[in-house]
């Protein structure tokens, strides 16, 4: 019978405390996941409410429907990465790059004039860019723990 100890498992599969046959789920895939599904929920949101929410938040539906549609084949390709026995590296920094320039955009689009945005459509994408940097950042984090293995 052999034993491993914890320090020889890879870092996804450290026992949960209390559960030591269970594996604790590591940061990157946890992101990945949370961030896919946030990303479809928000996707649904934009293509069902974009056009009640076209006058106040001042974003048109010629807007809102394509990055609707757009985030749900994100959201898919989310969840096909997370589900990768092994997270390729290629995949997770595609990822991260990803959401940072979207958090980017987010972040810059409202100033840009490109948009007719209200101060409610300004302060919705202000903090999408909040919410997306923070998904980039915690999948950075899981990058770097070398979290790659589930």
């Amino acid at each position: 019978m052999t034993t491993t100890t914890p320090a020889a498992r890879p870092a996804a599969e450290h026992p949960t405390p209390g559960h030591p046959d269970r594996p604790t789920p590591n940061l990157l895939r946890t992101a990945l996941r949370t961030d896919s599904w946030s990303t479809a929920a928000f996707g649904v949101f934009l293509l069902a409410a974009g056009g009640p929410l076209s006058g106040p938040l001042g974003l048109p539906t010629t807007w809102s429907i394509p990055f609707g549609i757009a985030m749900l084949g994100g959201a898919a390709s989310l969840a096909l990465i997370a589900g990768y026995p092994r997270i390729p590296t290629h995949l997770t920094l595609t990822v991260i790059t990803a959401n940072t320039l979207s958090s980017l955009a987010l972040l810059l689009l409202p100033f840009t004039g490109l948009l007719p945005l209200t101060g409610l459509g300004t302060t919705f994408l202000l903090i999408g860019a909040l919410v997306v940097a923070a998904f980039a950042a915690l999948e950075y984090g899981g990058y770097r723990r070398g979290e790659r293995t589930g």
